[in-house]
């Protein structure tokens, strides 16, 4: 047989010691934080949510602050909220109402709050403005409480701070991914499918219906796909401007020939996509100065200038 040997007991837990094992783990236990007597810490929850057509501002901002509210239990309560509706993170803090609010009143001595707590790193944050706004909260010895840090920020902890880093950069990288997916999906609906994508038709067009839309759900909702058509009296009208260009003939020249033309100005032509200011048509000279003569035309070469691509 071969003799085991047990491993040896701390000096705490053996028979006999002067501490007991309970003693020893308690010394040997890492230092909690310590909590302000009473309810603990005052926070002010922060969110934002940046379209309130794509998505339910009410919902975004419940599931934020259930976040918020599961950070900071057993630390303290929420006493205040400044929340963003309709803002983008893009925007740094001056430029968002509520943060700019509560900006000004961390700057108030008698404030009511000793921390502030969001529910989702990019809800407050984007790029570098986490480095920007830091020094700030630490001036005024205000904390930050985040979940992706399990809790306190730590301004003085390196590896914090790179977390704040990273953080900064996929915030930033999921804004330009989402950008240019987009603009290259429409351009390739443009090119390949002749897909309208919104907005006023430009001047010398028309929308025209393309069939069912392409996205099923869409489609099953009843929703056309649209595209654009050349609409004939306006195409003569652009056609007849490339072609007094062409021929040597100054912007203003062409504009004041419009007007003497009676020509309507696009917003005149197509009023329900494009209400002219004031609700008449307006026109302009080649310097942009009012005309006289409404509904007529507007700076000569704007419109030219929209079809050369």
């Amino acid at each position: 047989m071969v003799a085991t040997m047990a491993p040896p007991l701390p000096a705490a837990a053996r028979p006999g010691a002067e501490n007991t094992l309970v003693a020893w783990a308690a010394r040997s236990a890492s230092r909690r934080v310590t909590i302000p007597v009473g309810d603990g810490l005052r926070f002010v929850f922060y969110g934002r949510v940046s379209t309130e057509d794509h998505q339910d501002p009410e919902t975004s901002r419940a599931r934020q602050r259930a976040q918020a509210v599961a950070i900071v239990a057993g630390f303290g309560r929420i006493v205040g909220e400044y929340f963003d509706s309709g803002q983008s993170r893009v925007l740094p803090w001056a430029r968002r109402p509520q943060a700019a609010a509560l900006v000004a009143a961390m700057a108030d001595p008698g404030r009511g709050f000793d921390a502030i707590v969001v529910g989702e790193y990019e809800r407050a944050f984007y790029g570098s403005q986490f480095a920007l706004m830091a020094p700030l909260f630490e001036h005024y010895g205000v904390q930050l409480w985040m979940p992706e840090v399990g809790g306190r920020v730590d301004f003085a902890s390196e590896a914090h701070e790179q977390a704040m880093i990273a953080l900064g950069i996929q915030s930033k990288r999921e804004i330009t991914r989402t950008r240019i997916r987009v603009l290259t999906s429409m351009a390739a609906h443009t090119i390949a499918q002749g897909r309208y994508l919104g907005g006023r038709p430009p001047y010398g067009y028309r929308l025209a219906d393309a069939g069912p839309h392409p996205n099923r759900a869409h489609a099953v909702w009843g929703r056309r796909a649209l595209r654009l058509e050349p609409d004939e009296q306006a195409a003569a009208i652009v056609r007849w401007m490339f072609a007094q260009r062409l021929a040597g003939h100054s912007l203003a020249r062409i504009a004041r020939a419009l007007n003497d033309m009676q020509v309507p100005c696009p917003s005149a032509a197509d009023p329900e996509r494009q209400p002219p200011p004031g609700g008449f048509g307006v026109g302009h000279d080649v310097r942009g100065r009012h005309l006289e003569q409404s509904p007529l035309h507007r700076s000569a070469g704007v419109e030219p200038s929209a079809h050369r691509a």
